[in-house]
């Protein structure tokens, strides 16, 4: 287990059997992305992706806040052009390296979840909330519509529920981000850890390489066309079967012997 818990980092980061979890620490500024937070959490994300002891990413806000979007006091101090392509352009960077990640990433959100924090639950593999969390795009009610958001949100609801949210920049309760497809499940405060350490613990008992196969595959098919998606599927799932950890876990379930952890989950 290495843990790393400095109080002036903007991105904290904890390792423990093979999750690293990555805290957004701004709380008294609700965990806005600002662009030394970005930068932060853009390096975090390098060194898991080079990092095989790590099986699963968790990120999650320090406080009572997920992430309340960007830090308007910054985009206000420099409104120019350039400044804010570097930042949006900073941005995406950090959203398409998750995506990019080996590694599943499941947000963990703790409260609220708006704008581009809304974003960064969109672009999550995965996301399991507290039910009394809120999300929203809701840069709308400011006069700025909430474009690099709607870029994953489009992608995970379904074109009314997402144009509902981007259109009228409400919060929307965290059962109905269930329900539209935005996050996977929300439970009790008093069972956030729980939830989300079940669902990790889960993912991280698989193959890597099988998950890491599969994570690849589940974007680049999404937007190809059906004949390319099934082509591109099976190069993959021949390959996963070229694995002798692959070949050595079909036998043992052919034998109806147990199937073991997969090793080496934290060296």
């Amino acid at each position: 287990m290495t843990q790393s818990t400095s109080n002036e980092a903007l991105v904290l980061r904890s390792d423990t059997d093979g999750i690293a979890t990555l805290t957004l620490n701004r709380p008294d500024h609700f965990n806005t992305l600002s662009t030394p937070t970005m930068l932060e959490l853009k390096t975090h994300l390098a060194k898991i992706a080079a990092d095989t002891s790590v099986r699963v990413v968790v990120i999650t806000g320090a406080g009572k806040a997920f992430c309340a979007g960007h830090d308007l006091k910054e985009m206000q101090a420099d409104p120019s052009e350039g400044a804010m392509r570097a930042m949006f352009d900073l941005c995406s960077d950090n959203m398409m390296a998750i995506t990019s990640l080996p590694q599943p990433v499941i947000a963990k959100i703790n409260g609220v979840a708006a704008a581009a924090g809304c974003q960064l639950v969109a672009q999550c593999d995965l996301a399991i909330s507290t039910d009394m969390a809120k999300f929203g795009t809701s840069g709308i009610n400011i006069g700025l519509y909430c474009s690099t958001p709607s870029v994953p949100v489009t992608r995970n609801l379904s074109r009314k529920h997402a144009m509902e949210l981007l259109m009228t920049g409400d919060l929307i309760s965290a059962q109905k981000a269930q329900e539209w497809g935005l996050i996977n499940r929300c439970v009790p405060s008093e069972d956030l850890d729980n939830a989300v350490d079940d669902m990790a613990q889960k993912i991280a008992s698989k193959s890597p390489e099988a998950i890491a196969l599969g994570k690849d595959l589940f974007y680049t098919q999404l937007e190809e066309g059906m004949d390319a998606a099934y082509a591109r599927a099976g190069s993959a799932i021949t390959c996963n079967m070229q694995s002798p950890a692959t070949r050595s876990a079909i036998d043992s379930f052919l034998d109806k012997s147990s199937l073991p952890l997969w090793p080496d989950r934290t060296k």
